[in-house]
């Protein structure tokens, strides 16, 4: 290589290096969710607004690194393990209960903000609420705890049901504890709990057949990751089945569904954000203390209610935080 060659090189790799060092400064988010995007954009605008209100651009203070497992919950040990590798400056793990423990799993160093559908203690993803600990911190919004409650709004406003369609996808790790939860509710309220799993397309399809079958009069469609990714399928399956259904979170009922029951995902989200952008500011997750739900809101559709022939009494409509007409 000539000297004039040389120098030129040199020159321009001078020239690009600040760029560089520039783009490989700026933290990187990996974003680990066991569900799939199109379903879940309101709370990830929700949690993008929290970065925003916390002051961060992005793109100049952090970007983000999606991993959307879409339902297969075999697929977050590699796509965790693969955000461990490329080493991000954040973990944020969301997706009912089956995200988290795999990003704990992947890395004892890198800091994890969990958002988590049940009781993280009792799940071992921290030592205590107030003092996390270790590299983990989070928010638990708790809806794989609430199946009960969903059947007792279910119990008011159909009273005379006896039989419960319990649509609930079983591989799901936190689905023993709320099967139980909704089991013993069921017994305590005289009704007949008729459980069907599904955690494949084919086999939403075929548990609506069998809730047929079984002539079940009432439905409630347990809070899944899965099932938020199919909920237009399954409101379509309710929407054929003309039997009055309670789901997990508002957005069913705005699409359409009878009513619903849950944390507003969007605000945990946001608060989720918070810590993201405390931890890019220096704090250590185990220093943040988890945050608890402590909101939750009941939504109804009444154009569905009477489209289903129902009599939704006064008492019932009080009752509801949100009422779609």
């Amino acid at each position: 290589m000539n000297r004039r060659a040389f120098i030129a090189g040199l020159g321009a790799a001078v020239a690009a290096w600040p760029f560089a060092a520039r783009a490989q400064a700026v933290p990187v988010v990996g974003f680990l969710h066991s569900g799939s995007e199109e379903p879940w954009r309101e709370r990830i605008a929700a949690f993008r607004q929290g970065l925003s209100d916390a002051g961060l651009v992005e793109n100049r203070d952090f970007t983000l690194a999606f991993r959307w497992a879409e339902g297969n919950y075999e697929r977050l040990r590699e796509m965790a393990n693969d955000l461990a590798n490329r080493k991000v400056s954040v973990i944020v793990a969301g997706g009912g209960v089956v995200s988290a423990p795999v990003a704990k799993a992947a890395t004892s160093t890198i800091p994890i903000v969990f958002l988590t559908a049940a009781d993280p203690v009792a799940d071992g993803l921290v030592k205590s609420l107030a003092r996390p600990e270790a590299n983990v911190t989070g928010v638990a919004f708790l809806s794989q705890h609430l199946g009960a409650k969903r059947l007792g709004y279910l119990n008011l406003l159909t009273p005379a049901v006896t039989d419960v369609a319990v649509l609930m996808n079983l591989s799901n790790p936190g689905s023993d504890a709320a099967l139980k939860e909704i089991r013993d509710a069921g017994l305590a309220s005289k009704r007949s709990i008729h459980v069907f799993a599904a955690s494949t397309a084919q086999q939403i399809d075929e548990a609506f057949e069998a809730i047929v079958r079984q002539k079940c009069k009432a439905i409630t469609v347990h809070s899944d990751p899965f099932f938020s990714g199919r909920h237009r399928q399954i409101l379509a399956r309710v929407g054929e089945t003309a039997l009055p259904a309670i789901f997990g979170s508002r957005e069913y009922v705005l699409a359409g569904g009878l009513m619903s029951y849950g944390a507003d995902a969007r605000n945990e989200y946001r608060t989720a954000a918070g810590y993201v952008a405390r931890i890019l500011q220096g704090a250590k997750p185990g220093d943040l203390p988890v945050v608890q739900a402590t909101r939750f809101e009941l939504l109804l559709n009444m154009k569905t209610a009477r489209s289903l022939g129902l009599n939704v009494p006064d008492h019932f409509q009080l009752l509801a935080d949100e009422i779609i007409e």
